[in-house]
């Protein structure tokens, strides 16, 4: 992929903001359906293989065991509350905090990154689809607004998407997890199928254990353009040489590349959708360089918002005009409200007796997942919190870091830690958060960034219910772990803000008119319709599965509709 000077007296037929998961699918799409379009990112550029500098590291190739100095800990203060990250393999992917500043009313941890490929190159993968009981919660509950689709409208999208990403995964079923185009599983080890049989043996509430569900191809075929299978190094995060698992580097942009029909900018940062008081239509993008400062103009005949759910809405609180005073599609106060996230660092651990003649092969880049299974009907039903919540977790055998000085030494010293230790397991949940109208993120009245935008200032909070559910998440997780007959059973709720399950969402969320929401069932803009917004910012609830499959499904959706509606030159 090569990134190139733009001439902004060039009219593009689309503009697409973002290389992100969603910003790739939209490149792709709107390419492959020829339309000549312009794809900006705010980050430096990052060529599939050529720039995953350490892609191929060894623990010993980096001093203090890949921690970053006191100096560097500095740059990087709230993108480490992740916990695994960044670390000196991985922190040219995140943001640096000083060089990229926001605001907290309320604790909220924003993980971003921005180069070409977005976090893309950094997520965890999973990729599960949504059901009907996720789209109609709302409607059904009272909840702030209902969705202006349902399952059958997005099922083919998700055939698209995982047909061409390559998801490995079980197919199960279930009425709350439908099943989609998958590649073969990934096996569970010994110690996760001795909880698997006794999920099934001792509950009998439908819950069950299945490998996750992730986008990396497990089997050898010519389909996937250049990508290979995963070849169980583990180390996906880094960027992955062979394409095993999915990102825009390895496969959306390439696509999008070879059509002829697009054209990379990078560090390009968009701040602002320029409206035609005229026409009634975005005409282009306000961009700054952000290495030289300059200030640019690209003209486009349609926008696709695609530069993550938070910068998306800032883009367009920061679109102001005189038909939109308080920012593009928001003369209802809709934008920027019911930010959502996915819980996170809540779950339980344990340790495994026996099974020390068992190992496994390779480092399996995924773990197990456990489907949803409270408030799915009336035998499932709970009184202290609305929706539902699903685990991922694994399990592995112990190594030589469990060793300590005092526990032995030489020739026993050196024979122990040439030997694995034993089995633990852990499981974090990861559960639905409603969509609260005051849970918002605005512009800053008082903080500007270097380039002089405002930065965003969140105000979200776990409510009633979200707390609620974090109790019950930790208490299930006990409970499964001690039906196994697990040793040493201990649950833990990390201190986190909403925004560390890295799935923030709303904030443009989807319906029926601009009185109540932001875009409608094709991700426009109820009051610009030639502005599309296909990351997390339309989502109207958040389910409790990790949202990326959804959002790129939705992506595909629209990207097609809006290149139908082009062709039939609804946006000249």
């Amino acid at each position: 992929m090569k990134g190139i000077t733009v001439d902004e007296n060039t009219v593009y037929d689309a503009i697409v903001v973002g290389t992100g998961i969603s910003g790739g699918w939209a490149a792709k799409e709107l390419c492959e359906n020829g339309l000549k379009t312009l794809v900006l990112e705010r980050g430096p550029m990052v060529k599939h293989i050529e720039d995953y500098k350490t892609m191929n590291d060894d623990p010993w190739d980096h001093k203090f065991k890949g921690e970053l100095t006191s100096e560097e800990k500095k740059k990087y203060q709230k993108q480490s509350r992740l916990g695994w990250a960044p670390k000196e393999d991985i922190k040219h992917f995140f943001v640096n905090d000083l060089e990229h500043p926001y605001q907290e009313t309320k604790r909220f941890d924003w993980i971003r990154g921005y180069h070409v490929g977005g976090r893309s190159l950094t997520w965890g993968r999973h990729s599960y689809r949504w059901s009907d009981i996720d789209f109609e919660a709302n409607k059904k509950e009272g909840i702030a607004i209902d969705w202006p689709v349902r399952y059958k409208d997005i099922a083919p999208w998700y055939d698209k998407v995982e047909t061409y990403i390559g998801v490995s995964g079980e197919k199960l079923g279930l009425k709350q997890l439908p099943d989609g185009q998958f590649q073969p599983p990934m096996e569970l080890n010994c110690a996760e199928k001795v909880m698997q049989s006794s999920m099934k043996a001792d509950f009998d509430d439908g819950r069950l254990m299945t490998i996750g569900r992730v986008a990396h191809i497990t089997e050898n075929t010519t389909r996937f353009e250049g990508r290979g299978p995963c070849q169980y190094r583990n180390r996906c995060w880094r960027g992955c040489p062979f394409g095993g698992y999915f990102s825009s580097n390895s496969s959306t942009l390439p696509a999008a590349e070879r059509t002829g029909n697009m054209t990379l900018r990078p560090n390009a940062i968009v701040h602002e959708i320029i409206y035609d008081e005229s026409g009634k239509k975005a005409a282009g993008v306000k961009v700054i360089d952000a290495e030289t400062h300059e200030k640019l103009e690209f003209k486009g005949k349609m926008v696709f918002l695609c530069a993550s759910a938070m910068a998306s809405v800032g883009i367009l609180l920061q679109s102001k005009s005189k038909a939109f005073p308080n920012g593009m599609g928001n003369n209802y106060d809709q934008l920027g409200r019911n930010i959502m996230d996915h819980h996170y660092q809540v779950g339980a651990t344990a340790k495994v007796d026996g099974h020390l003649d068992k190992y496994y092969k390779g480092r399996r880049p995924n773990g197990f997942y456990i489907p949803r299974f409270v408030n799915l009907d009336e035998r499932t039903q709970r009184n202290d919190f609305k929706r539902g919540f699903g685990y991922q977790g694994g399990a592995s055998r112990n190594n030589w870091q469990a060793m300590v000085p005092e526990m032995g030494y030489g020739k026993d010293l050196k024979e122990a830690i040439l030997k694995p230790g034993g089995w633990e397991i852990g499981m974090s949940g990861f559960g639905e958060f409603l969509p609260h109208s005051e849970n918002r993120v605005t512009l800053s009245l008082n903080h500007k960034d270097k380039w002089g935008l405002p930065q965003l200032d969140f105000d979200v909070e776990y409510k009633s219910n979200e707390l609620n559910m974090r109790e019950a998440i930790k208490k299930e997780a006990v409970a499964m772990f001690k039906a196994a007959g697990f040793k040493d059973v201990k649950q833990y709720d990390n201190s986190t803000g909403p925004g560390l399950g890295i799935h923030e969402m709303g904030g443009a969320r989807m319906g029926n008119n601009s009185k109540d929401s932001v875009v409608n069932r094709y991700n426009q803009l109820h009051d610009v319709p030639n502005v599309f917004v296909t990351d997390g910012a339309f989502m109207t609830s958040s389910s409790c599965v990790n949202p990326s499959l959804t959002y790129m499904a939705f992506t595909a959706h629209a990207a097609n509709y809006a290149a139908k509606q082009f062709h039939q030159h609804k946006f000249s």
